[in-house]
């Protein structure tokens, strides 16, 4: 893993290299090997950091995260980085598994057609096709992603709700109603956002 670090107005401590490497560190389970680039900038009393990561065969994913504290802002754009890097692993793994079912299915449909004659009679030979089902059953890895954005943190109408979720293009989003019940909308695959109500 080469990180590659720049600073615009800004010096580069040890303290941040070893957080944007200890965030890195997750990356590598999830990418592999890969190429980093770390710009910092510093503007009055507001740091932007940019991580940009280099995956071969894919375009490069970049995380922009913006905040008064350095820290913050490191994490921000580590926590978006990952997110991204989960998202591409979890689509690399799905065309692989398609790509293997379709060839697994060639085999089958070459290999097993038989006809069978029923009655001993070759006049009323029947077409069959057997379907063998796979050895050993795929399960997929569940990543888990904490989300700050999915959840406000003051009370809100439904209304105020709807348009929030809206906004932060959330499918879940977690609120309070103005009595103090927690409530949360949904939006369906047809695009309608559904209320669930907690009792």
């Amino acid at each position: 893993m080469n990180v590659e670090y720049t600073g615009r107005q800004f010096e580069v401590t040890p303290a941040t290299r070893k957080q944007v490497e200890t965030g890195l560190e997750k990356l590598k389970k999830i990418l592999g090997t890969f190429e980093t680039h770390v710009i910092f900038s510093a503007e009055k009393h507001r740091y932007n950091v940019e991580i940009t990561v280099a995956v071969r065969n894919h375009p490069p994913i970049v995380g922009l995260a913006e905040s008064t504290d350095v820290a913050s802002a490191i994490g921000d754009a580590l926590d978006k980085v990952e997110r991204q890097a989960v998202k591409y692993k979890t689509r690399w793994k799905s065309k692989k598994q398609k790509a293997r079912k379709r060839q697994g299915e060639e085999v089958v449909s070459e290999e097993v057609s038989l006809e069978i004659a029923v009655g001993g009679d070759l006049k009323t030979a029947v077409p069959v096709k057997v379907h063998s089902f796979p050895n050993a059953v795929k399960f997929t890895e569940t990543h888990i992603i904490r989300s700050a954005d999915s959840v406000s943190h003051r009370p809100l109408t439904l209304e105020e709700a709807v348009k929030e979720a809206e906004f932060r293009d959330r499918e879940v989003f977690v609120f309070r109603d103005p009595e103090g019940r927690v409530k949360v909308l949904h939006r369906k695959k047809d695009g309608k956002m559904e209320l669930i109500e907690a009792p």
